[in-house]
């Protein structure tokens, strides 16, 4: 069989930018504040205020500056340990490693591929300081289980929401347990500016320090309040702040959360329903939603057989036109993962379900015609 790959018919992901978001740009350009911390800024941070009920959000650079300021907030020393998912990106991780934590990584629930909280207690030892959860998928981690083993052992949780934002677990909002949660609004979100992120407080403790370590150190927050009549350097941090154009494009983006997100509602129940009987037939399983989690509509992904059969899937759709991915490979496993605890670490569900994932197409601006095409191609693929 030829390896020829056709120009594609319909990508993985396509980025959504309309007349709205062209419009904020060039406001803020004309406003002749470009820096952080402008107009719309603040729209950002009031809105996900109120979105998620967190005490404060800042705007961040990235979802990654976002989790590298959690791990300043920790205040870590050299033997703390951070508990992470073996099967999430790797800024999950490397935000605390490079900040000086022992990294110690958890394998995952079958079901919706979650921290298994279950492993949690037998992970926790006396130098344990976070556990960082990844509501993957946009589909909640069990966080009555993660949350009341946290409070009673005194350890700080931390929430990396970048799937995650609009969903919920048992009528509350994700980003509002941990006293830290983190945003991502990278191009392959549903909410995005190309490159961009927020940190999410919702422990006041954490505020002012903050503000600080966003600001490069400085308490120039307080300074532009009138809280100081100067600033000046108070103590560590980094320039985490967007400039106003990027907060002018997630404002417009934000403006529009509602039909962006019945737009994805309808590509993911339709991909679910339509490939149901299919995905039986031939050995694939659908992902699992729990009752009590309000999804995102992040991601639609299929689990094959086994790695051979995802190989030769992702080829066919690749031959049809159509570009599906896979998705993590094991932290805990890789070349770095295995200088920083991994070599401790046992996770045989992170191991076999990185082999196994693949992720269809799924974007706003995806059209239905698009999505017959997918669709067709899944199902004329023969295990």
């Amino acid at each position: 069989m030829s390896d020829f790959a056709p120009p594609l018919k319909v990508p993985f992901n396509r980025p959504t930018l309309g007349e709205r978001e062209l419009a904020y740009v060039t406001e803020a350009v004309r406003s002749g504040h470009l820096s952080g911390d402008g107009l719309f800024t603040r729209r950002c941070h009031e809105h996900l205020e109120r979105l998620t009920g967190c005490h404060k959000a800042l705007l961040t650079t990235s979802c990654t500056h976002a989790l590298e300021m959690c791990a300043l907030l920790l205040r870590l020393e050299p033997g703390d340990e951070v508990i992470v998912p073996s099967f999430t990106f790797v800024s999950t991780a490397n935000a605390f490693a490079v900040h000086g934590a022992r990294l110690v990584f958890a394998d995952i629930r079958p079901d919706t591929l979650n921290i298994d909280e279950s492993l949690l207690p037998s992970l926790l030892t006396p130098r344990t300081r976070a556990i960082v959860v990844v509501h993957y998928a946009g589909v909640a981690c069990e966080m009555d289980a993660v949350m009341n083993l946290a409070r009673d052992r005194g350890i700080v949780v931390i929430e990396d929401n970048a799937h995650g934002l609009f969903g919920g677990y048992r009528g509350q909002p994700l980003g509002s347990f941990g006293a830290l949660a983190t945003q991502s609004f990278h191009e392959t979100k549903n909410i995005s500016c190309g490159e961009g992120g927020a940190l999410l407080i919702n422990d006041p403790a954490f505020s002012e320090r903050a503000e600080i370590l966003r600001e490069k150190g400085t308490n120039r927050s307080r300074f532009f309040r009138g809280q100081v009549d100067k600033y000046t350097w108070v103590d560590l941090g980094s320039s985490y702040l967007p400039s106003e154009i990027l907060a002018a494009v997630l404002w417009g983006q934000l403006e529009q959360a509602e039909q962006i997100q019945a737009r994805r509602r309808r590509i993911w129940q339709r991909y679910d329903s339509e490939l149901a009987d299919w995905a039986t037939a031939h050995g694939f399983r659908r992902p699992v939603v729990p009752e009590h989690c309000n999804q995102a509509w992040h991601m639609y992904y299929l689990l094959a057989p086994s790695l051979e059969v995802r190989t030769n899937f992702i080829a066919w759709l690749r031959r049809q036109g159509i570009l599906a991915v896979f998705h993590y490979q094991p932290l805990h496993a890789s070349p770095m993962g295995l200088t920083l605890g991994g070599r401790d670490a046992t996770c045989p569900v992170t191991c076999d379900v990185a082999d196994r994932l693949v992720r269809l197409p799924l974007y706003h601006a995806m059209t239905d015609a698009e999505q017959d095409t997918v669709l067709s191609a899944v199902r004329a693929f023969a295990v």
